[in-house]
């Protein structure tokens, strides 16, 4: 029993340190993704953390098989390279015991995962897609920051305002920008450069906005050329446009995992046998990972890592190709995605029972020899 524990403990804290690495690495790249979007004025910056907050389920369903598998790679393999494992093999700790040891915070891991997988992420993602049909309802206008010079239309428009007031009905020192193009060509028919006093906010019966500029000029021209057209106005109306928001969810992560049985679609079926898959690989990397945490002291602890690692990913990637052939139907339901659980669980029973096996024949060879 105190094997036991020390061992669960050395794999659960290693698996913790590396997920959180992890955890960190893969925030970090979103979050910047996001902030720029804010920055953009197609997200308003105070919902950025409701997002990866409720992202997060969603990152952690597939990091922490990943952060097990490395965590029993890394244990396992210090113990091996400091000879503990040698100790604990001459008092009878064989690979078989050794793995139904390793299966216990598996299946610790494998509950998390499929709570995350099939409860908490889908509700993440519908909390998301209601944060995102919010932004929907902004315009440029909601998003404005003072003193900040904000791209919009995908870079055609640049908006600065100096001041804006707390209720955001008021604007003071108003410029913008905006990049005409031809609808046919795409190509470039000069700028026009609005300038204003003052601006505010009115929305007309259809629901659409507009920015009204007060006591101002407008210019027209092509950059470089000298027949600038200076207009000015007391009062001038912009159609505000709407923030074209796309953080990659599709509408089926949403679906609760329940409505996904029984239903005849192959994308819900595949989506389906998805969540259920990420519980069930933890299970078949943690055979992975035993045999392969196996290492010589001489080696040092690293060798295998790199080979692990491309096994791990090999795995992943045959189960995303899977799930995207039963979406297009080209695979049956019923073959699905565990054709490649079976397959890679069959790779780590081999590696698990093929050492012994190897020591075996050896054995019986020179037993042979010996009796000749």
């Amino acid at each position: 029993m105190i094997v036991f524990r020390y061992l669960s403990r050395e794999v659960l804290i290693t698996m913790s340190a590396v997920s959180a690495v992890l955890l960190v690495i893969i925030m970090s790249g979103r979050f910047i993704k996001y902030l720029a979007q804010a920055a953009q004025g197609l997200l308003d910056p105070g919902v950025l953390f409701l997002i990866m907050g409720f992202r997060l389920p969603g990152f952690l369903q597939l990091i922490l098989p990943l952060g097990l598998f490395l965590g029993i790679l890394l244990a396992y393999g210090r113990l091996y390279l400091e000879s503990e494992m040698t100790v604990l093999s001459a008092t009878g700790m064989s690979q078989q015991r050794l793995m139904a040891y390793s299966l216990a915070p598996a299946a610790v891991v494998a509950l998390l995962v499929g709570w995350l997988s099939l409860g908490l992420a889908p509700q993440g993602v519908t909390e998301v897609a209601r944060i995102l049909n919010q932004q929907e309802s902004l315009t440029e206008f909601d998003t404005l920051v003072p003193g900040r010079f904000q791209t919009m239309r995908r870079g055609s428009r640049v908006t600065y305002t100096r001041e804006l007031s707390q209720d955001r009905s008021e604007l003071a020192g108003v410029f913008m920008s905006e990049t005409n193009t031809s609808s046919q060509s795409g190509a470039d028919r000069g700028v026009s450069v609005v300038v204003a006093e003052r601006g505010r906010q009115e929305i007309q019966p259809d629901g659409s906005r507009y920015l009204i500029l007060e006591n101002g000029f407008r210019y027209d021209g092509n950059p470089g050329q000298a027949n600038y057209r200076a207009i000015e106005y007391e009062t001038y109306g912009v159609l505000l446009p709407r923030p074209e928001v796309s953080l990659e969810i599709s509408d089926r992560e949403a679906i609760p995992t329940h409505e996904l049985f029984g239903s005849d679609s192959l994308r819900h079926q595949s989506e389906l046998q998805w969540r259920l898959s990420l519980p069930l690989l933890v299970f078949v990397v943690t055979l992975l990972a035993v045999p392969l945490s196996r290492v010589n002291p001489r080696q040092g602890r690293f060798l295998k890592l790199l080979p692990a690692i491309l096994l791990y990913m090999t795995y992943l990637a045959l189960l995303i190709a899977a799930r995207g052939s039963l979406d297009k139907g080209r695979i049956p339901p019923a073959l699905g995605l565990w054709w490649v659980h079976v397959l890679f669980l069959g790779i780590g029973l081999l590696m698990l029972y093929w050492e012994p096996l190897r020591l075996n024949m050896k054995r019986r060879r020179a037993g042979s020899l010996a009796h000749d």
